[in-house]
């Protein structure tokens, strides 16, 4: 019997990079271990449609490597912790590095077995979503984003009983709210995001703000978190003696001083920005309030030129950089959700299905390989266009030539 027709292949997909796969899989112990890995990304690249196990088993070949493909991603016990690290490291090295920018990610599922599968409630849709929820780690700059590290939310079902034996949930793995994924993320030792020279951008609304400012100061790292409205802060005395220490919703706050409100040019336009020095008061197990001082602690609203009504707010402690160069870094944040659209969903993210909690983590590690090799393929466009508008600029004789990167 003839194996069904693999699925179609995207036009032109590019392919992983010579000797990436050999540097980024270094850590898998054995040979057919780090072919099989290319060989997933590979199909990642070029499939058409949703990348199940299925459809990347049919492309690598045929029906015969289905049980192949699904041990390597759901039962085979390596690390994926390393090819990460790997990965971080040639994404600084090769596409730059501004912030580490750090998103949840919902994930609908139309049933109810896919690993971390539960109802959920989703606070920037505002509704309860069957789903899967994660947060992501990205390397950004301003011309491309990566993902490099991963957590998925562990709704209860899921940690308690037979579920979590028969979902290889390890012991240490909690997640149990976007929250908790986000401080394992960017607190973990043995992690991927590294602490300062590079700050760090938080976009996830419903988060407390004030907590992770006290667990990321904690840290010494420089951050930029998105605020809620209702985020209780108080104005820095040392800073603006004459605004009273009584504690205010961020979005009273910054409503308040239209003193301070000023535009700002940045790229792709102007808008209007205000910066209020503020204190974030001490949590419950906390020593102290956070943010007193020169250079402490800035609530920053940013409103569009034609759409004033419309904030957004970030609580951030690089009172050292100017207003312009903290919303530069908070743009960041688009142009991971822009990446996210058009190359990690186009590789397939999210379309893991299994029930194995090392399946999923497998899964998007190759995904997040399978998109670094798609930005560097979109990169080397560029660049080869920029190489082109060089040459004719210096045959012109213009002196705006372009200086790529």
């Amino acid at each position: 019997m003839t194996s069904p027709q693999a699925p179609p292949r995207e036009p032109s997909a590019p392919g992983l990079p010579a000797g990436l796969g050999s540097r980024l899989f270094t850590s898998l112990p054995r040979t057919g271990q780090r072919l099989k890995a290319e060989q997933y990304v590979r199909g990642l690249l070029a499939l058409r449609g949703r990348k199940t196990l299925r459809n990347i088993s049919d492309y690598i070949g045929g029906d015969a490597t289905l049980q192949n493909v699904h041990h390597f991603i759901s039962v085979s016990p390596w690390d994926w912790r390393p090819v990460r690290q790997a990965l971080a490291r040639h994404v600084r090295s090769l596409l730059g590095h501004e912030a580490w920018v750090v998103r949840p990610t919902v994930i609908p599922k139309a049933g109810r077995h896919s690993i971390g599968v539960d109802q959920q409630y989703v606070p920037h849709l505002g509704e309860i979503i069957n789903g899967q929820q994660a947060v992501g780690a990205w390397v950004a700059s301003e011309r491309a984003a990566v993902p490099v590290d991963w957590r998925l939310v562990l709704p209860r079902r899921w940690t308690e009983g037979p579920v979590r034996e028969r979902a290889s949930i390890p012991a240490e793995a909690r997640g149990g709210s976007p929250e908790e994924c986000i401080r394992e993320l960017v607190t973990d030792p043995h992690g991927v995001v590294a602490p300062a020279p590079r700050p760090l951008v938080v976009d996830a609304e419903g988060a407390d703000a004030v907590a992770l400012a006290h667990q990321l100061a904690g840290h010494s790292q420089a951050f930029i978190v998105r605020a809620g409205r209702d985020t209780r802060l108080r104005i820095d005395a040392s800073v603006l003696p004459a605004y009273g220490e009584r504690l205010r919703s961020a979005e009273e706050l910054i409503a308040t001083l239209t003193r301070l409100r000023r535009p700002v040019r940045i790229e792709g336009g102007h808008t209007i920005a205000a910066a209020v020095p503020v204190v974030a008061p001490q949590l419950p197990s906390g020593p102290r309030d956070l943010g007193a001082g020169p250079h402490g602690l800035l609530l920053v609203g940013e409103w569009s030129v034609e759409a004033r009504s419309d904030v957004r707010l970030w609580l951030t402690n690089a009172g050292g950089q100017s207003l312009p160069s903290v919303l530069r870094l908070t743009r960041l944040s688009d142009v991971v959700q822009r990446d996210f659209d058009r190359i990690s969903e186009r590789v397939g993210v999210r379309d893991f299905t299994g029930r194995s909690y090392p399946g999923w983590h497998h899964h998007v590690t190759l995904a997040s390989v399978a998109h670094f090799a798609a930005v560097l393929a979109d990169t080397d466009r560029l660049l080869a266009d920029e190489a082109v508008a060089w040459c004719r600029a210096q045959d012109a004789g213009d002196e705006n030539i372009p200086t790529g990167r």
